[in-house]
C-alpha cells in the first residue's frame, strides 16, 4: 500500500539540492527572524573564491588574513558549487526524523482539512429550533458517520466527531440545560452553524501548504500528518567526520603531567548536529602526520572538521597534509579574535575541510564562522535575519581583526562576558549569543551584531539528535 506522502515524494524526485537552494533564496522569509537593524553595508565576495586558491601565507599574519565578513562569504559560496557539483538528491524522511531538514518539495494537502465537518467544543449537535429531544446514544470522535438529525432533535457531541447530516448548529455543554422532561433547552441565542469546523475550512486537497525552502519545524511535522503524509522530500543533512588532534588530550579523569582534558570532542559533535549535519564519525588522531593523511583522504564525508593543528608548529600537520592532498585553500587564517588561524580548504569539488584551532573558544569561533555558513548552505537552511543591540558595557577591541565576544541577552541590551579568553569556555557554556565587535572594540551603548547560539534561540537548532 502505498504511504500518503509518496505522491508529492515522487513529484519532487528530480529536484537536485542546487534547486531547492536557489528555491530557498527566492523565499527568504521562509526561517526564522529577528528583530533589530540588519548589518550595516554588504559583504564583499573573500578572497580565494571558487576556482581561485588563496595563497599561502602563515595564517597568523595579521594584513594577508581574510577578514571576517569575507570568510563567512566564502564559506557560502564553496556551499553552494559542492551542492552543484555533488547533485545530492532530495530523500524522502519519516516525520520522526524530519525535525530540521529543509523541505525539498512543496507541502500539498493531501486531503481537504477538516476531511469532514465536525465539532468543535463539547456539547450538543442540534437541528432546527428548540427545545431539543434528545437521542439516547452520544456521537464520539473516530466513529463513522451518523444517522441524520430530525427537525426538534439533538445528539450529546464530543469535541472532534462526526457532525450528523442536517445539524443546525452545536450547542456548547455550558450553553444548554434539559428539563424535567429530558428537553434541551439553549441558554443564549443559537447561532446558525455556531461551533461547526465545515469540511475544507483549512485547506482543500492539492492546496500549497507550503513552499520549497520551508524549515521543518514542529508545527511543520503536526500540519504535515495531519495533512496526510507519512514522510516528507526534505534536503539530505551535510555529513561531517570530526578529526581531534593533539597527543596532549586525555578522554578522562583530571589533568596530569602535562595532559590536559579534551573538550572539543564533546562540544563539537552536538553543536555540529544543531547545525544541520549529521556526524558520523569523531576520530582522535592525536599528533601523527601520517594518520591525519589516511583519515582524510579515507573520508567520504562532504565536510571534515580538525580540531588544533592549523598554526605553523612542529606538530601542527594540517597545512603540510593539505599541501600534500592538493588540497585548495579558500581560506587561511582569518581576521578574527579568537580563533585567527581557522582555515576553509576545498578536497574536492564537493568536499570540504575546516580547520579549528585546539583553544576551546578559539573553535568555536571557527565554527561559527566558517562551519556554520556551509553546513547551513548545504542543508539549504534560510539564514537568520541578522539583529543588533546595544552593548551594555565597552568592549576593547583588535587593532584590525573583529572580535567575538560572549554575551548574556537581556532588556537592556547584550552584557559581555569576562571569560572570553581564547583558551576558555566558561563564558560561552552561560552565553545567548556572541557579539561581533568591529576592530578598534566598541563603546558602550554601541549596536552590535549577534551570532545567536543554537540552544539560546529557543527554535529549531535545539535538536542535537
Amino acid at each position: 500500500m502505498t504511504s500518503p506522502g509518496t505522491r508529492a515524494d515522487a513529484e519532487a524526485e528530480d529536484l537536485d539540492v542546487e534547486e531547492a537552494l536557489a528555491l530557498v533564496k527566492e523565499n527568504p522569509g521562509s526561517g526564522p527572524a529577528r528583530s533589530g537593524p540588519a548589518r550595516s553595508g554588504p559583504a564583499h565576495p573573500g578572497r580565494g573564491g571558487h576556482g581561485t586558491p588563496a595563497p599561502h601565507h602563515p595564517a597568523d599574519s595579521p594584513h594577508r588574513a581574510t577578514p571576517w565578513p569575507e570568510a563567512r562569504t566564502a564559506a557560502e559560496r564553496a556551499a553552494r558549487a559542492a551542492a552543484r557539483a555533488a547533485r545530492r538528491t532530495p530523500v524522502a524522511v519519516p516525520l520522526d526524523a524530519a525535525l530540521g531538514l529543509t523541505l525539498a518539495a512543496p507541502l500539498a494537502a493531501l486531503t481537504d482539512l477538516p476531511s469532514f465537518d465536525t465539532s468543535a467544543m463539547d456539547g450538543w449537535a442540534l437541528a432546527g429550533p428548540g427545545p431539543w429531544a434528545l437521542r439516547d446514544e452520544g456521537l464520539l470522535a473516530g466513529h463513522a458517520e451518523p444517522a441524520p438529525l430530525t427537525d426538534g432533535e439533538a445528539v450529546r457531541i464530543t469535541t472532534g466527531a462526526r457532525i450528523p447530516p442536517d445539524t443546525t448548529a452545536v450547542l456548547r455543554t455550558e450553553h444548554g440545560r434539559t428539563d424535567e422532561r429530558g428537553r434541551l433547552h439553549p441558554t443564549r441565542e443559537v447561532v446558525h452553524g455556531q461551533d461547526i469546523r465545515p469540511r475544507g475550512q483549512e485547506c482543500r486537497s492539492g492546496d500549497q501548504l507550503l513552499p520549497v525552502g520551508t524549515l521543518v519545524t514542529p508545527a511543520v511535522l503536526g500540519l504535515a500528518a495531519a495533512a496526510g503524509y507519512d514522510t516528507l522530500t526534505a534536503v539530505p543533512r551535510p555529513r561531517v567526520d570530526v578529526l581531534v588532534l593533539g597527543d596532549e588530550l586525555l578522554t578522562q579523569g583530571l589533568p596530569h603531567d602535562g595532559l590536559i582534558r579534551d573538550a572539543l570532542g564533546p562540544m563539537l559533535p552536538p553543536w555540529l548536529r544543531a547545525l544541520g549535519a549529521e556526524v558520523r564519525a569523531v576520530r582522535r588522531i592525536g599528533d601523527d602526520a601520517e594518520a591525519l593523511h589516511r583519515a582524510v583522504t579515507s573520508s567520504d564525508a562532504d565536510l571534515i572538521v580538525t580540531t588544533g593543528g592549523t598554526a605553523a608548529g612542529p606538530v601542527d600537520h594540517v597545512h603540510p597534509t593539505l599541501r600534500r592532498i592538493g588540497a585548495e585553500l579558500l581560506v587561511d587564517g582569518v581576521k578574527a579574535r579568537p580563533g585567527h588561524p581557522m582555515l576553509l580548504a576545498r578536497l574536492k569539488d564537493d568536499q570540504h575541510l575546516v580547520g579549528l584551532p585546539g583553544n576551546p573558544l578559539a573553535a568555536v569561533s571557527g565554527l561559527l564562522t566558517l562551519a556554520e555558513p556551509l553546513l547551513r548552505t548545504l542543508a539549504a537552511r534560510p539564514a537568520p535575519e541578522p539583529y543588533t543591540l546595544p552593548l551594555r558595557d565597552a568592549v576593547h577591541g583588535h587593532p584590525y581583526d573583529t572580535r567575538l565576544v560572549p554575551v548574556l541577552l537581556r532588556d537592556e541590551g547584550a552584557v559581555p562576558l569576562r571569560y572570553n579568553g581564547p583558551a576558555m569556555l566558561r563564558g560561552i557554556a552561560a552565553a545567548d549569543a556572541l557579539a561581533v565587535v568591529p576592530p578598534g572594540g566598541a563603546r558602550r551603548g554601541q549596536e552590535a551584531e549577534l551570532l545567536d547560539l543554537p540552544w539560546a534561540t529557543g527554535g529549531i537548532g535545539v535538536c542535537f539528535t
